[in-house]
């Protein structure tokens, strides 16, 4: 009887130990993925989801868990957020929109981010001496187009305009510089130029008036805030018959006329492609450049122009709302 009860005890262990690799041996071949998108608005939702169909495509649904969540356009939130993934030790962070990025560069140094829909890094993250690569733990890609092709755009859809207000929202370091580097553009263009920056939602109606009221023309960059908000420039400019040029298509599918654009699914693809490497061991995060968009196309809201009575050259593609 004790010899039975002593193999009984050693199967019992034998299974106990089994029992615990296997649960072991699952953990070690699952990454975990943290995801801090700034705002839900087309673009980054875009991103975030061409970033999470490359790594399904790479490791299979078994073989990679996403902590998704949302900020709900607030930094201080995306601090928050980002501290639950460093408390959890995620494998891997993405930060989605520029201040996703900055609250991860500040919340860990270790752990492997990679930014999406991020314009500038080196605006972003206030290196003097970016040239490509960020280095530490921060690699990523850019939604950056050409900005002086867009100071173009407008010069070939609006040859009589004479001024241009610059909308966006001065909290994102982003925006100021693509309306700084836009504004420049289109003063050798012969344009007077005007700011009209916001510091959040809340007073966006009104700065959105007086622009649409003293301006031509109105050029929105990438800016999340806008983004989120499109309807209530919308409103404002179409009444006004403002028309406006964004830095992105789904600003522009909400209140513009035209954009020269990129597709951010893609964008996040690359993101997700980025991260594989790093979580197989492939390449290290710090010595990954960042990556751009490989195409532009300019792409016209058909409602809005044709509503406004602007016509537009055949090279430019009609927006569709699938």
């Amino acid at each position: 009887m004790r010899k039975l009860k002593k193999l009984l005890a050693v199967a019992s262990v034998a299974a106990m130990t089994l029992s615990l690799c296997a649960c072991g041996g699952k953990k070690d071949d699952t990454y975990t993925v943290g995801i801090c998108q700034l705002v839900q608005h087309e673009a980054l939702d875009a991103a975030t989801k061409g970033f999470k169909d490359a790594l399904v495509e790479e490791f299979g649904e078994d073989g990679i868990k996403f902590d998704e969540q949302n900020a709900q356009g607030d930094a201080n939130t995306c601090a928050t957020i980002i501290n639950g993934f460093v408390s959890s030790d995620v494998d891997l962070i993405l930060a989605n929109a520029t201040p996703a990025l900055q609250a991860a560069a500040a919340g860990t140094d270790t752990i492997p981010i990679l930014g999406t829909s991020v314009t500038e890094y080196g605006v972003a993250l206030e290196l003097s001496d970016f040239n490509g690569t960020v280095g530490r733990n921060i690699s990523g890609t850019s939604d950056l187009a050409p900005l002086e092709s867009q100071a173009d755009m407008i010069k070939e859809l609006f040859p009589d305009a004479k001024t241009v207000g610059l909308l966006y929202c001065s909290a994102e370091a982003n925006s100021q510089y693509q309306v700084d580097t836009v504004k420049a553009a289109l003063e050798k263009l012969g344009y007077t130029c005007e700011y009209y920056s916001f510091s959040d939602s809340n007073d966006l109606s009104t700065v959105t008036t007086s622009a649409a009221n003293a301006s031509d023309v109105i050029y929105v960059p990438t800016d999340n805030t806008v983004a989120a908000n499109t309807e209530i420039i919308k409103n404002i400019c179409m009444p006004a018959k403002t028309p406006v040029v964004a830095g992105e298509e789904g600003i522009c599918k909400g209140c513009g006329v035209a954009t020269l654009s990129i597709s951010y699914y893609d964008l996040g693809v690359a993101t997700g492609k980025m991260a594989a490497k790093i979580l197989k061991g492939e390449s290290k995060v710090e010595e990954m450049p960042i990556e751009y968009a490989p195409q532009f196309t300019k792409k016209y809201n058909k409602d809005i122009c044709d509503e406004l009575g602007i016509s537009v050259p055949d090279d430019y593609e009609a927006i569709t709302n699938e």
